[in-house]
């Protein structure tokens, strides 16, 4: 994909995202709000817009912060690296913050912010971080089908309704029910419509968006099966068990790089081989002297882990390259990154050896990259 380009969304559907963020955590506890709780050291509300953010047919990310929190949000935008991000200020509740996120593709009073209206618009919470690209591009196809659409799960716990003495009234055929997750998406002028048709009630005790749809539009929502990492960060527990998801999954991928050399290409090809029955491991051969997509993508997706297969002679240059790449990326800011340079010798000569200024240059630029949050290793083969 070249830079500036976006891939088509399902069905070739305009779609934008709206995340509201305005919440003040009080089931966590504590004075930090949880959507700005940090987890390994990043915001958890930036870890749902960099899922957002990943899916490059997204046209454009909002999201909905109480007053108080705007510059935090603008904060994080900028040392993050976010983009098609817009920042608008929440209601006193979650559905005034979400129709104040819609208005901004709609109302003149939100001229400042005005964007191109989508056809299809997400709405998923920012505490929840871990959402893939396959179940929001399932659920936007179904809302252009149905006019809207939302995540389930099973029931965990029976549900059990009180009576007025505090004794059990009756409780639900668990099979028969759901629980409503994120993300839901809509026709645009549906969700609209009806926030348009809202009462105050609705807006201030409601938290059913696809209710709303059904009352006001009678778009009878598509329900999509989720899967389990769709779980929303609600006690400060769950902070604990999000870093450990996030942990887990930067230790589950790697990058091989290889040139495009038929001698390392062919160590390329072996190398995530062996590697492929353990972790997920994406594999390209090119020159790293060129400007290539492919781990443009691959970088951009975030990934931590990076082994580089090169010539001896060329490799710190290459690894150079990796490192500025990394560095712009701004992945570095939220994790380590672990770069292994395997230089291959691949002479004739039979001496197994590395000129001495040759690794005082290496292990000197390795103390650089480590300053940047990028820890590089070197291993050199002799290869016949």
């Amino acid at each position: 994909m070249e830079p500036g380009s976006r891939d088509a969304a399902p069905g070739r559907v305009s779609v934008s995202a709206v995340l509201p963020a305005g919440g003040c955590g009080e089931r966590l506890g504590g004075a930090t709000p949880k959507q700005f709780c940090a987890v390994q050291g990043r915001p958890l509300v930036s870890y749902a817009v960099r899922a957002m953010e990943r899916i490059s047919w997204i046209s454009d990310i909002i999201v909905v912060v109480s007053p108080e929190n705007i510059e935090t949000m603008k904060t994080i935008i900028e040392k993050y690296g976010h983009k098609r991000v817009t920042v608008v200020e929440g209601g006193i509740t979650r559905h005034r913050s979400i129709f104040n996120g819609l208005k901004v593709f709609a109302e003149n009073e939100f001229s400042s912010h005005l964007l191109q209206k989508p056809e299809v618009v997400i709405i998923h919470d920012a505490v929840r971080p871990f959402v893939e690209e396959d179940i929001i591009s399932k659920v936007v196809m179904a809302a252009k089908e149905h006019g809207a659409a939302g995540a389930i799960r099973p029931l965990v716990s029976t549900v059990i309704a009180s009576a007025a003495d505090g004794c059990l009234d009756h409780s639900l055929e668990r099979a028969r029910y759901r629980a409503s997750e994120m993300p839901q998406a809509f026709l645009f002028d549906i969700i609209y419509e009806a926030y348009q048709q809202c009462t105050d009630y609705d807006l201030d005790y409601g938290t059913e968006c696809l209710h709303l749809a059904l009352k006001y539009c009678k778009a009878n929502a598509k329900l999509v099966e989720g899967t389990a990492d769709l779980w929303k960060v609600t006690y400060k527990r769950d902070l604990y068990a999000a870093e450990s998801i996030i942990k887990e999954n930067l230790s589950q991928q790697v990058c091989v790089i290889t040139n495009v050399k038929e001698t390392l290409a062919q160590v390329g090809f072996l190398l995530p081989e062996s590697l492929k029955s353990q972790i997920k491991v994406e594999a390209i051969s090119i020159s790293l002297s060129k400007n290539d997509s492919c781990l443009q993508n691959i970088v951009s997706g975030q990934c931590y882990n990076y082994v580089c297969v090169n010539e001896k002679k060329c490799a710190l240059q290459e690894i150079r390259e990796l490192v500025d790449m990394l560095e712009k990326s701004n992945i570095p800011l939220l994790c380590p990154v672990v770069l292994i340079s395997v230089h291959l010798d691949i002479s004739e000569n039979d001496s197994f050896s590395i000129r001495m200024e040759d690794l005082s240059t290496i292990k000197k630029f390795a103390r650089e990259a480590k300053k940047k949050n990028i820890l590089v290793y070197g291993l050199l083969i002799q290869y016949k």
